[in-house]
């Protein structure tokens, strides 16, 4: 449910590091807590935003939440086809539901994140 090859922050984002890029999506627990995603905002390829920053927002059924960028760089990449059919971040989180790619500015913020087993402790002591 949360794979091992991806790091994941407290806003329940995932990363996965490809190079000096990362591709970054919501996860399993975020879509399943939001319901189906009706809408998705991304922001523009060549815009950059520091960790922590929107960059973004998914509107679902139940309600709308930002999206954070969990390292700081420039979009590369944004998945398109989520915009046309936003029902992927919830049928496919980690592969077709992407949100966006980054060159990341600074690697040492990676080492912020967590592993999967950190993560889904982290979800068992928020419930």
């Amino acid at each position: 449910m949360y794979p091992e090859n991806l790091k994941y922050t407290k806003d329940h984002e995932w990363v996965k590091i490809e190079g000096d890029k990362v591709k970054i999506g919501i996860t399993y627990h975020a879509q399943d807590a939001l319901g189906d995603v009706v809408f998705v905002e991304l922001p523009e390829v060549d815009d950059e935003f520091e960790a922590g920053e929107s960059f973004g927002t998914v509107e679902s059924v139940k309600a709308v939440s930002d999206c954070y960028a969990p390292v700081s760089g420039k979009i590369t990449a944004i998945n398109e086809d989520i915009l046309d059919s936003p029902e992927l971040v919830n049928s496919s989180p980690y592969d077709d539901g992407w949100f966006i790619e980054m060159e990341v500015t600074d690697s040492s913020e990676l080492d912020q994140l967590m592993n999967s087993e950190e993560y889904q402790k982290y979800l068992e002591e928020e419930e």
